[in-house]
């Protein structure tokens, strides 16, 4: 049984492929049969605006019946082990879907429920997230033809922590397909061995640098995208982090150091005025509701792979 908590778990002809369905699936909405009468469970044990709804939509439209299940509705709540949820969800779901903490959680239900699990997110990875910002960058430089020959050798540049999920999983995509990742915040949140132990259990040459230089890291890229400073479970140190990682702030100054063609992403939620400027967020170059819509084509495509594989 196929599973997607990496980037990884696809080979890259698979994701050529998945990129392919992706596409189609832009271009012509309706409700599909490639799950017909099977029920997924979406499981949120964090809270959720844009994964909830992709995925909620994209299960339907596959043909699927979308069940969404926050961790207070579980026994979970109450102490009852992940195992044995798992082996009863084994018995009436067909796959499942989960955003969690702990990278742990998604390993624990693929292996005692059965089923497919898709990772919408953990501390660890996104994958999700990192296959639509490939698709979504695919588009832009396939000027409509999305094509993975369309990003390989271009530059990409993370802002902000780059020891978290988004940084990790964006890395890890990014070399998988030929890009030249560039992550750059401050050295206290440089990435961990961690981030190599994954380019190495998926057997992709690490390819990724890091620059302290905000200014340094943009010079001739053609993306640069950030993420939220303050993650959900890291409230406590807000104002600490917002402290250090200001200078690593997207905006029109670090974009002149950039390709002219250049883009901004972002996975959303986004705080203008914090990581990125308002005047980038709301630019021609911003692409963040292209990337948002993708998600749900992308995540289709994701589900569609495991059954099709």
């Amino acid at each position: 049984m196929r599973s997607f908590l990496r980037e990884t778990d696809f080979s890259f002809d698979e994701a050529r492929e998945v990129f392919a369905i992706a596409d189609r699936y832009k271009k012509v909405r309706g409700r599909l049969n490639v799950i017909q009468d099977q029920s997924w469970g979406l499981i949120f044990f964090k809270k959720s605006t844009r994964t909830r709804l992709s995925f909620q939509t994209g299960v339907f439209e596959l043909g699927g019946n979308p069940l969404v299940l926050e961790a207070d509705d579980l026994q979970i709540a109450r102490g009852e082990t992940i195992e044995d949820t798992a082996k009863v969800m084994g018995r009436y779901l067909h796959g499942l879907v989960i955003r969690a903490y702990g990278h742990e959680v998604v390993e624990e239900f693929k292996k005692f429920s059965g089923l497919p699990v898709i990772n919408a997110l953990t501390d660890a990875l996104h994958p999700c997230q990192s296959y639509t910002d490939i698709f979504t960058m695919m588009e832009y430089f396939g000027k409509g033809t999305p094509t993975l020959e369309a990003i390989k050798g271009k530059k990409f540049v993370f802002y902000g922590d780059t020891a978290c999920n988004m940084a990790y999983s964006l890395a890890l995509a990014g070399g998988m397909f030929g890009m030249e990742v560039v992550l750059s915040g401050p050295e206290q949140f440089r990435p961990t061995a961690e981030l190599d132990k994954f380019f190495k259990e998926g057997g992709v040459a690490p390819t990724w640098t890091f620059e302290p230089d905000p200014k340094k890291a943009a010079k001739n890229a053609d993306v640069l995208y950030t993420d939220v400073w303050v993650s959900m479970g890291k409230e406590a140190e807000s104002a600490e982090r917002v402290k250090i990682m200001t200078p690593y702030q997207v905006n029109g100054e670090l974009f002149k150091n950039a390709h002219d063609g250049a883009i901004f992403m972002h996975c959303l939620p986004a705080h203008a005025g914090m990581e990125v400027s308002a005047e980038v967020l709301r630019s021609s170059k911003s692409v963040i509701f292209d990337e948002a819509e993708n998600r749900l084509h992308t995540q289709k495509a994701i589900i569609t792979g495991l059954v099709k594989f």
